[in-house]
């Protein structure tokens, strides 16, 4: 069984990377977070979890670290009707921030992983059901990328500019420029319209 594996990328595709170590080309499927910071030529290092197809036969899957590793197999694990594919895609949206992917998850937000991670809400249910009092006691490192905001109905307005078309880092923006400026209220409609009015610049 391969744990770990370290040594030149020789080659990248959109989903994985092949790393030459001991002289044997291994491929390797990644976050698309990881895929976007590894060159060809470059030297890296995975923590790799194996994992056994009728149809594909092993298939593997590397993480720059092992917290990485321990919510793929959380999801893997844990969330019903998951494989390593759709854990791996998981891991993928909630590595746009764990921490606050962490704290949603406890907080059982719904709106957090619909608007700001792009769960459906089908998804974003089943993984809060799923994950509900496995997340206290795991071990998240980094700080939190999405500002607390002393908005009111933030979750929602986030959510409502998203289903708009607008991705979670123009929301974001929008918010934030708001609520530096004293424009936001209590009234989700006037919020709306202007981050809308921001937006349309």
């Amino acid at each position: 069984m391969i744990a770990y594996l370290k040594g030149e990328i020789i080659d990248l595709t959109e989903t994985s990377a092949v790393v030459l170590a001991g002289g044997v080309g291994y491929e390797v499927n990644l976050p698309q977070a990881t895929l976007n910071g590894l060159e060809k030529g470059q030297n890296a290092a995975f923590y790799i979890t194996e994992s056994l197809s009728p149809y594909d036969g092993t298939t593997l899957y590397g993480f720059v670290n092992k917290e990485e590793q321990n919510l793929f197999l959380l999801f893997k694990e844990s969330i019903p009707n998951t494989g390593a594919k759709k854990a791996l895609e998981f891991l993928t949206k909630a590595l746009r921030s764990l921490p606050d992917f962490h704290r949603a998850v406890i907080n059982q937000d719904i709106k957090i992983l619909t608007g700001i991670f792009g769960f459906t809400a089908k998804t974003g249910q089943k993984i809060l059901d799923a994950l509900k009092g496995k997340m206290d006691t795991f071990t998240v490192q980094g700080e939190a990328k999405i500002k607390t905001l002393d908005v009111p109905y933030m979750s929602e307005l986030l959510a409502m500019l998203n289903t708009l078309g607008y991705s979670a880092a123009e929301a974001r923006r929008a918010i934030e420029k708001l609520s530096r400026e004293g424009a936001l209220g209590s009234d989700m409609e006037s919020n709306i319209k202007s981050a809308l009015r921001i937006l349309s610049k």
